[in-house]
């Protein structure tokens, strides 16, 4: 089985109060792992069975043949990532090249928490929140269901999940207040600037 379900960077409740352990344990130990599952059982016996995660999806994105094996892959990828891109105690303004990214590609902090935000809100039913470096220029962006700008040759360096399970037994229906504690309280900008790096 070439696909596997990494263990989260953290401890379960390590995220608390923002994240609980309860959210964790379903998103990662039921969502995260039904689609390893999934992926392995689709890839089993064919000419993908043993390539590696990256190649599966840009080998199957867009093929209508395809799509489940697409939608699982790329789901195990986008949370392998979104797990990445939070830590206990971060959050807040980025240091480092990233915000002179931010600074010069999107007009500042406060801007980029303005878009990225409004992309995550706005992202009708379930999907992802994206900053992204496309043609060496910082860019927000959002795509739905298990879409990824990897397999689009744009390379990812932050991303919110925005599927109901991301934050609904914290939240609710409130996704919004999600997205803002998501960026004031969780994210990693030590991760996002190893990925600009």
């Amino acid at each position: 089985m070439p696909i596997t379900l990494p263990d989260l960077p953290y401890s379960k409740d390590a995220l608390e109060p923002h994240i609980s352990a309860r959210t964790l344990e379903f998103h990662h130990g039921k969502h995260h792992k039904a689609y390893v599952d999934n992926a392995n059982k689709l890839i089993e016996g064919t000419d993908l069975a043993a390539a590696d995660l990256d190649t599966i999806i840009k080998k199957s994105v867009g093929d209508p043949t395809k799509v489940g094996l697409f939608n699982n892959a790329a789901q195990v990828w986008n949370h392998s990532f979104y797990w990445k891109c939070m830590k206990p105690g971060g959050g807040g303004a980025p240091t480092g090249a990233i915000l002179q990214k931010i600074n010069s590609d999107l007009g500042g902090y406060e801007k980029f928490v303005e878009e990225f935000r409004n992309a995550g809100i706005t992202q009708f039913g379930s999907g992802w929140a994206w900053l992204v470096l496309k043609d060496g220029k910082l860019q927000i962006t959002k795509t739905p269901n298990a879409d990824t700008p990897m397999a689009h040759g744009v390379k990812p360096l932050l991303v919110a999940d925005v599927w109901e399970h991301a934050y609904y037994l914290d939240y609710q229906n409130r996704r919004p207040d999600y997205l803002t504690t998501f960026i004031e309280k969780l994210i990693n900008w030590d991760f996002v600037n190893s990925c600009l790096g």
